[in-house]
């Protein structure tokens, strides 16, 4: 009888009996998926939401749901968000901290407590009503509710019946305590109190800690962002630490100068941090106006608008030029609503660049709109100093570390070179079919015997060599115009046959 087996289950040199052997192969892998190059990390504060733990988001929906209503303040995780999906973003992994002073707020009915399955303020507002059923009158129905977060029910003929329902649902607003004497059910409503935000966290809480549990921006450690903000975060001694964190993870990190920055510090301030990586962009504190549709007018780091352009953008693509939205006014400027009456000169917009530090600001060169002046990375070297660069870059190399590890353990041949070097071709001729890179001719890929000699294969070792050139980004627009009456133009005029 006809044998079926999966590829790599049947020893093929030491088989008896004749038979027919069918071995079923996985398809040859002829391309790697590319990564995604748009998700933004975002660390911030709310009033409500698990804590240090990366949650996904990809609309204001989701946000609202996980964090409460979005709050006054420039560290706030909803209006992070919200501008970041005006301006193109829409897959978000964000992370909330506090000072560590935060608390749940909590309600009784008769001798149950109630706590709210978070802390933070939003828990103030959580009703909790129980109601005894029309027909039958031994049942009971809890029900949990909030303006934001949504409702919840639960019934019950016990309060043992009711207390495991709400424990059994990882959705549920609040959390019940019932005593060990268990109280008969009387219906009653209570809103729940004394939910606190906390203060603003430190430097160190929005770093976080890269231990087994990891806290904030650790906690986006593996969770696939190509874009970092430490929402509001402006102290320039965390540059350090962003910038590792960056450079291990692929994440380009966003950051800020303080709200109402000079020039003349903030270009100190990067020098004495010794700020040179590819890995940061550092935007210029000039904070800018924005209207929330929540909390009104807010001055706000420049950073969820930066995040936001590059997370609609791909890869190859600069913030320079880009139109933003969502901004009316900036600190030097004004409000737009009051005229803009000031502007940067090109001295102090060719002091900020040399320093490698990006500003947004209006009029850019296309025009009288809001957008990234510089599109630049803080690295001190011209090669490298462009996002194109850093963007670009990142996701070439975490979109080969996504998927080349499948090679490690195969036996070091001909035949592994060879389809270690289609997958790598099959992956950069998918980024030129995507625009991605210019053509065919852009990359390089060697992986044969003249970079893998005997010596190094016989201990295990096996390199692939990739070049790619990468489409540059139009920096300095010059045409050569020349005029006058003595001017003589040719035309050469060519007809079709």
């Amino acid at each position: 009888m006809p044998q079926i087996y999966q590829a790599g289950a049947l020893n093929t040199n030491s088989l008896t009996v004749p038979n027919l052997y069918v071995q079923i192969q996985k398809p040859a892998t002829l391309a790697l998926n590319g990564v995604s190059s748009g998700r933004i990390g975002l660390v911030g504060t709310a009033g409500w939401g698990a804590l240090n733990t990366p949650v996904i988001v990809g609309s204001m929906g989701d946000c609202l749901s996980a964090f409460g209503t979005k709050q006054p303040l420039a560290t706030d995780i909803g209006t992070g968000v919200n501008i970041a999906i005006l301006n193109g973003a829409s897959d978000f992994r964000c992370v909330r901290v506090s000072d560590g002073t935060d608390a749940a707020a909590t309600g009784t009915l008769g001798t149950v407590s109630l706590t709210a399955r978070y802390t933070g303020s939003a828990g103030n507002a959580i009703t909790a009503s129980l109601t005894q059923g029309s027909i039958i009158t031994t049942r009971y129905t809890l029900t949990t509710s909030h303006a934001v977060l949504g409702s919840r029910a639960y019934s019950g003929t016990t309060w043992t019946e009711i207390a495991a329902a709400m424990v059994a649902d990882t959705s549920a607003l609040v959390v019940p305590t019932v005593p060990t004497t268990v109280p008969a059910l009387a219906a009653g409503s209570v809103t729940l109190t004394g939910g606190a935000d906390g203060g603003t966290p430190t430097t160190a809480q929005f770093i976080g800690a890269d231990a087994a549990t990891r806290t904030g921006m650790y906690a986006l450690r593996g969770q696939g962002c190509a874009l970092g903000v430490l929402h509001g975060l402006t102290d320039d001694t965390s540059w350090t630490d962003q910038v590792a964190f960056g450079l291990g993870e692929g994440v380009y990190m966003i950051a800020c100068g303080p709200s109402g920055d000079t020039i003349t510090n903030a270009v100190s301030t990067k020098a004495a941090a010794g700020l040179d990586s590819y890995a940061m962009k550092l935007m210029f504190g000039d904070w800018l106006w924005w209207d929330d549709d929540t909390n009104g007018d807010m001055l706000v780091t420049p950073q969820a608008f930066v995040a936001g352009l590059f997370g609609g953008l791909s890869p190859e693509q600069s913030s320079l030029n880009k139109q933003l939205s969502g901004v009316i006014g900036s600190q030097k400027a004004g409000l737009v609503s009051s005229g803009t009456t000031q502007t940067y000169s090109d001295a102090e917009l060719g002091a900020l660049f040399d320093a490698g530090i990006d500003v947004i600001c209006n009029p850019a060169p296309g025009g009288s709109y809001w957008a990234v002046r510089g599109g630049i990375n803080t690295s001190s070297d011209d090669a490298i100093d462009d996002d194109s660069y850093t963007r670009l870059t990142n996701y070439i190399a975490e979109t080969i570390n996504s998927g080349m590890g499948t090679f490690v353990g195969d036996v070091i041949n001909d035949t592994l070179f060879g389809d270690i070097r289609a997958v790598l071709l099959g992956t950069l001729s998918n980024m030129v079919s995507s625009g991605i890179l210019a053509s065919t001719s852009s990359y390089t890929v060697v992986c044969d015997s003249t970079n893998n000699p005997q010596t190094k294969t016989a201990l295990g070792y096996v390199r692939a060599d990739v070049k790619v050139t990468y489409q540059g980004i139009n920096r300095f627009f010059v045409v050569n115009l020349q005029g006058g009456s003595s001017v003589v133009v040719s035309t050469t005029t060519t007809t079709g046959a």
